[in-house]
């Protein structure tokens, strides 16, 4: 896990749009309660935002959110109806949250009693941990004007189905460091970025699931987690404050325990849509229709490998063959030198705005000012192919960055020495199935709402905002004790519109 500080520029309103969904409705019982999203001008959010630049009651921009509020509970109800998929108790909606990494999160509810836990998805690790017992957490997340959000923190003690892994079990890698084959399995997870680990011993607990049919039978899963009792790093600078769900391909992963006790399919999916909704589903093998990839599974630690044939940009091909990580936990796109110079050039050889001279604190290296007084620019389409030969366009390769004397977009894409990483900017979009079963990556777009694409659900312009809201920040705090899809009627060219409501704004990026 690599995160990269940097614009301390975040969006308040979409944090108290995630978290109040998944925390103010939590007094109900277990069992009962309701995944709703706020959007960010419902009463309860508006009462906890900055007052700058929110759409009144009845006006035009407040029935258009409105609508698109009841899109979201009609898709949440017409995707979950398989009798085959597993999810969350607390359902199968995840959101984007850019001030948190640009990762995206789920709630998940563990042990008995069950808490609750905001837990940011990564395919490109494999260890489910939580902060636990621990002096130094992140207990609550504060953001200007007094508004806050208390997170909890896992105790086994706590917990009457918890139980210790002790150091003789398949699952304890660290056996060496125990005192006898008895004692509790410790582990720690050293991330790539400088001085970012989770440092604790292993338990058993349940993780509280249902089954999407009709009954929403629960299902009490025992799965092994991490009690997080030290965290490093960016796990208290923003990414990750409340625990990390590895979805990787070890034994120890939460979709490998599914498998294996025959709770789910060994398969499952991540929706990232195109507004930062999202969906994950258990048992998910994906539909006859989806374009798909074999994975390149290589031990001793196997990923989300695929192999990448060519890159087109702006309808140009370069024949170019490099392996890649499809890695949730990344919040951009890492390239290899080779590849970064393929698509970084071609790119820049045909965008047709000034390249614009990058701060020395962003990490993009081309970037560029849109033109002033323009609504809208285009920009070169980035589309990939993979081995099979499926077609793999990329909807979201830019970041727009607001700046005091203009529109800045940058190609969001990174070098990286090692191996190649799709991030999630390159993911938005898609439904993506992580089949571990027949060892394929497969994909189709997808609203995440219905399941399907359709002319009204991807209209013809992605879409962002010239209009600034207040700068505000949205900081964890450690105690002691929408964009659209962009047309398809060229091929060489998307078009983005400056003219409705979000930029993008990026604070800690994330690379799990």
């Amino acid at each position: 896990m690599v995160l990269y500080s940097s614009c301390r520029i975040m969006l308040l309103g979409l944090i108290i749009v995630v978290i109040s969904s998944w925390v103010l409705d939590k007094a109900q019982a277990f069992g009962e309660f309701g995944f709703e999203f706020h959007h960010r001008f419902s009463d309860r959010v508006v009462g906890a935002l900055p007052g700058d630049g929110l759409p009144s009651r009845g006006s035009t921009q407040y029935y258009r959110v409105m609508a698109h509020r009841d899109r979201v509970s009609r898709g949440r109800r017409l995707a979950t109806q398989d009798q085959s998929l597993v999810s969350f108790a607390d359902g199968n909606e995840t959101v984007r949250v850019d001030a948190l990494g640009f990762l995206h999160y789920a709630n998940v509810t563990v042990g008995t009693p069950s808490d609750w836990f905001l837990v940011a998805l990564d395919t490109g690790s494999d260890l489910f941990w939580l902060p636990c017992d621990c002096t130094n957490c992140v207990r609550e997340l504060k953001g200007p004007g007094g508004s806050s959000v208390k997170l909890n923190i896992y105790s086994p003690n706590a917990s009457s189905t918890s139980a210790k892994v002790p150091c003789n079990s398949s699952l304890c890698t660290r056996g060496d460091r125990c005192a006898s084959p008895n004692s509790n399995c410790p582990y720690q997870i050293r991330y790539l970025s400088n001085g970012t680990s989770s440092t604790g011993v292993l338990v058993e607990d349940v993780l509280h699931l249902v089954s999407n049919d009709k009954n929403s039978n629960a299902i009490p899963a025992r799965v092994t987690l991490g009690c997080g009792q030290v965290q490093t790093g960016v796990f208290h600078d923003g990414a990750a404050p409340n625990g990390l769900f590895g979805l990787g391909l070890e034994d120890i992963s939460v979709p490998s325990v599914l498998a294996k006790e025959g709770i789910a399919a060994n398969s499952f999916s991540m929706c990232f849509g195109n507004d930062g909704a999202g969906r994950i589903s258990f048992g998910d093998r994906g539909s006859v229709d989806q374009r798909e990839t074999p994975l390149n599974i290589r031990q001793p630690h196997p990923t989300y490998n695929i192999t990448v044939t060519q890159i087109s940009v702006g309808g140009n091909t370069g024949d170019l063959e490099f392996d890649a990580v499809f890695d949730s936990g990344t919040s951009f796109t890492y390239l290899t030198a080779e590849a970064y110079t393929l698509i970084t050039e071609s790119f820049n050889s045909l965008a047709l705005d000034k390249r614009y001279q990058t701060d020395s604190e962003l990490p993009f290296e081309y970037c560029y000012a849109s033109s002033p007084n323009k609504e809208s620019f285009q920009y070169p389409a980035v589309n990939l192919t993979m081995k099979g030969g499926g077609s793999y366009p990329v909807y979201h390769p830019l970041v727009v960055i607001p700046m005091k004397d203009t529109d800045v977009y940058c190609l969001g894409v990174m070098k990286i020495e090692d191996i190649s990483i799709i991030g999630q900017n390159f993911m938005t979009g898609y439904r993506v199935v992580f089949d571990r079963e027949k060892l394929v990556l497969g994909w189709k777009e997808s609203d995440c709402y219905t399941g399907e694409t359709s002319a009204r659900a991807l209209p013809s312009n992605r879409s962002s905002s010239s209009a600034r809201p207040p700068a505000s920040s949205f900081e964890p705090e450690a105690t002691n004790i929408p964009s659209q899809r962009p047309s398809t009627s060229s091929s060489s060219y998307y078009s983005l519109s400056l003219t409705v409501s979000f930029f993008y704004f990026f604070s800690v990026l994330a690379f799990l």
